[in-house]
């Protein structure tokens, strides 16, 4: 019998860490590998960040250490989770390290999720229908937030015309989590609408629905959890979608605090980074196999990870 995509899929994940580790092992100063530039589209800003151009370093910090950190208003741990991307395996082993860190006494933790969970990695459907069934945990109070990702899946469910380019920015991927073959020629744009019409045939309501009522920040005391970051100089509240979900440059590179400490993903690190006005757990998991967490509690914050030991 032939296989079905979402096998193919799984198969090609596994190829792909085994390939990654290998040429780790033949190239220790080898860092991340970066994937085919986008093809030029007249879709805003749908291109992402050059792997290669990526920030590298970052605060290494093991999750028995901690940093000093802001005061959250109650008792209870915060974990805030990096971009996912399709790696449900990861989000799997990330979820068990942040159960076994839990204290008996302690009170419900909150998990906030920071967007982009789906694309560029093959079970993208799989971490979806995770997500959904977090939501319905009640052992945790769940923040799920809205990245680039999500946003641009969501229009090209409206809008075959950025297939193109949503291939390029790793839909291929998530269609094949999906059982959905891409078009033969993923540059015709014209050929992207059978697609379309397929992926809303086959994608479940409850996931759409799920995609549909995504926050794009979250705010606990003087934290604030975005996507991508912020304005600098503008006040949280008066923030845009765009920036909380696309901005890059402008925020990664100011010097002065904002109104709120932030809590971001959207642009990989090798380790997280910390300094006196962010933090960044993205650290590329659908390439590096590590999916990261911080944890912030009783003014400590740290780090966890997939393979982080109970």
């Amino acid at each position: 019998m032939m296989r079905s995509l979402r096998d193919i899929a799984d198969r090609l994940t596994e190829w792909a860490v085994r390939t990654w580790n290998a040429l780790r092992s033949r190239r220790p100063s080898l860092k991340r590998i970066a994937p085919p530039k986008a093809a030029p589209t007249t879709f805003k800003r749908l291109s992402d960040v050059d792997k290669s151009e990526s920030a590298a370093g970052g605060l290494k910090v093991m999750s028995a250490s901690s940093e000093p950190a802001l005061e959250l208003p109650f008792d209870a741990p915060v974990y805030a989770i990096g971009d996912v991307h399709g790696r449900a395996d990861l989000l799997k082993g990330l979820m068990k390290a942040i159960e076994n860190d839990q204290d008996t006494g302690e009170e419900k933790p909150h998990i906030v999720f920071l967007g982009d969970y789906i694309d560029r990695g093959f079970q993208s459907r799989d971490v979806i229908e995770m997500l959904i069934d977090l939501a319905d945990d009640d052992r945790y109070e769940s923040v799920f937030l809205k990245g680039n990702h999500e946003q641009a899946m969501l229009h090209f469910l409206s809008d075959h015309n950025i297939g193109p380019e949503w291939a390029n920015f790793g839909g291929r991927e998530t269609l094949i989590s999906y059982n959905v073959a891409p078009p033969k020629s993923v540059e015709a744009a014209e050929e992207w609408h059978p697609i379309q019409k397929q992926l809303q045939r086959t994608i479940p309501k409850s996931h759409v629905e799920f995609l549909e009522q995504l926050t794009v920040s979250h705010k606990i005391g003087p934290y604030a959890f975005v996507h991508a970051g912020v304005r600098p100089g503008v006040p949280y509240e008066n923030q845009s979608d765009e920036d909380l979900m696309w901005i890059r440059d402008e925020f990664l590179s100011a010097k002065e605090k904002e109104d709120l400490f932030i809590v971001h993903g959207h642009t990989p690190v090798d380790s997280p980074y910390l300094d006196h006005r962010r933090v960044n757990v993205d650290t590329g998991a659908y390439f590096t196999g590590r999916l990261t967490a911080v944890k912030i509690f009783q003014g400590r914050m740290s780090f966890l990870n997939n393979k982080t030991s109970p």
